[in-house]
């Protein structure tokens, strides 16, 4: 049917007589009568702020790097060296299609993530294991 979602339209046609007539008054009594009402509520950008984390050279850049696909306070909790960061920014950039971090800017935000969220002593035996980064 002209004008209704692809959903409805795709139900109206496997439905044949007097039954495509009740399932699109079902239909009908079933949708909202605002739209805005059936759509997803609006995205709302993280409270968190550049500030609210430990400074050093290549904070605002580490942090808007980040921020942009996830709160950054996952960022804080990780905790590696130099060369696991290397690997989580490779992998992000692959697997999710992050923009790359080339030249100065990628050496600032990893001379950042180095220096203020180093690797910690494990917590058990065999250690806590990231389990998002690389393997």
């Amino acid at each position: 049917m002209r004008g209704c979602s692809p959903i409805v339209s795709q139900a109206l046609h496997c439905v044949r007589g007097k039954g495509r007539l009740f399932l699109a008054l079902a239909v009908l009594a079933a949708t909202p009568a605002d739209p805005g009402l059936a759509q997803a509520p609006a995205f709302t950008p993280s409270d968190e702020r550049p500030e609210d984390f430990p400074p050093g050279p290549g904070r605002e850049e580490a942090f808007y790097a980040c921020v942009a696909c996830h709160n950054f306070k996952l960022v804080a909790a990780q905790g590696m060296t130099r060369a696991r960061w290397e690997e989580s920014l490779a992998f992000m950039t692959q697997r999710h299609n992050m923009p790359a971090l080339e030249g100065d800017e990628r050496r600032i935000v990893l001379d950042y993530l180095e220096t203020t969220f180093p690797p910690r002593a494990p917590a058990r035996p065999g250690g806590w294991q990231n389990p998002f980064a690389p393997r």
